[in-house]
């Protein structure tokens, strides 16, 4: 499988701000923290991330602490943000 080319930082932040994404750049990884009701709030979102995670073959850095969970996202071999990364913060941002 072909990876995307990695997309500049400018653009990157340009499509975060036109979806108004709740997802924040943080160098070449896009982050996420959602605080939930409850640990199995938390843990049933992880869930639904795992299971968007597998279908797009991309796979993001997970914490959980309690009721927090914590995404980070990047396309590693690309060497940071792709088209793949932008691709699942938007599905899971519409969960």
């Amino acid at each position: 499988m072909t990876r995307p080319e990695r997309i500049d930082a400018g653009t990157v932040d340009q499509a975060l701000a036109s979806a108004g994404s709740p997802w924040v750049r943080e160098g070449d990884c896009l982050t996420l923290t959602r605080r939930f009701g409850s640990f199995a709030e938390a843990i049933a979102f992880v869930n639904d991330v795992a299971a968007l995670a597998d279908a797009a073959n991309h796979h993001p850095d997970i914490e959980v602490h309690y009721d927090t969970v914590s995404l980070s996202v990047s396309t590693h071999d690309a060497g940071g943000l792709t088209a793949l990364d932008l691709d699942l913060a938007a599905a899971i941002a519409a969960r």
